[in-house]
């Protein structure tokens, strides 16, 4: 499933993802599509929590065309059903050129595509609800984003740059560091990613930190909190737990307890269910 999808190992059961590399000078503006699938016809609803990324994304689903800006929190998705959507992922900063204005102006927020796509993005979504399959799907959307191309802007690809150090460079824990690998100041890439990006760089580096810390507990070995801490650069396991706990709301530990619970019912086709609340 990739990072961000939390308890990727439930999720897998519940719905399908996939991932496409956009063609041409969109690879510029977009790091790839995707698209999601899921049959719960039948079935109880299913809530899916994402950690987010520093990416805005633009979505086609039945209910309509949306840009969700950058969520410093946790966002929920419920589904039920027969369903299917598509998105278009931005690379960090490279949706700064399509929106023309500070990018933070998106944050936590989700607005209608058609503010910046115009009565275009509603076809589009109607075309692509209708499309049977995948290439279909991204077809429709690349035609929307042909349209409108802007001119390719080398700060975004800088940024773009830059977030994709942070995210890959562990050793990377501070803005100052930053700023020296960078060769800006650290006001100057304060202002920056909040232009482009639409969250601190900060912000980012705290992110990737959280991503890693929640892969390693989805993962099926045991963890070492405290030398996870130390790998992460946190000052100590109890600096980890503060953070993790404060955005995905649960202490690391227990985030893995539960995990292992549920995929513990999954197995037994919740015949638990009711036993003290198990499942």
């Amino acid at each position: 499933m990739g990072r961000g999808v939390l308890r990727p190992g439930l999720a897998a059961d519940r719905f399908s993802l996939a991932r496409i590399e956009p063609s041409g000078p969109l690879a510029l503006f977009a790091e790839y599509y995707w698209i999601v699938r899921w049959d719960l016809r039948g079935q109880a609803p299913y809530e899916q929590t994402i950690l987010p990324h520093p990416n805005v994304n633009l979505v086609f689903e039945a209910s309509g065309a949306g840009l969700y800006g950058v969520d410093t929190s946790l966002f929920v998705r419920r589904l039920s059903g027969l369903g299917k959507a598509l998105g278009v992922r931005f690379l960090a900063g490279g949706f700064r050129p399509f929106w023309g204005a500070p990018v933070s102006q998106l944050s936590d927020r989700v607005v209608p595509a058609t503010r910046v796509f115009g009565p275009l993005a509603e076809k589009t979504r109607v075309a692509i609800m209708a499309a049977s399959t995948d290439a279909e799907m991204v077809g429709g959307a690349e035609s929307l984003l042909f349209s409108c191309l802007p001119e390719p802007d080398p700060v975004a690809a800088q940024v773009a740059s830059l977030v994709a150090l942070i995210t890959s460079d562990s050793s990377l824990r501070r803005v100052d560091q930053l700023a020296v690998v960078s060769g800006m100041s650290v006001r100057r890439l304060q202002r920056l990613f909040g232009d482009y990006v639409g969250v601190s760089p900060k912000w980012v580096m705290r992110r990737a930190r959280l991503h890693e810390a929640a892969l390693r507990a989805d993962g099926g070995e045991p963890v070492d909190w405290a030398a996870l801490a130390v790998d992460l650069g946190y000052a100590d396991q109890a600096h980890l737990t503060r953070e993790f706990t404060a955005t995905i709301g649960v202490p690391p530990s227990r985030y893995r307890s539960l995990l292992l619970l549920r995929s513990l019912c999954a197995v037994a086709g919740g015949r638990f269910r009711g036993r003290a609340g198990l499942c």
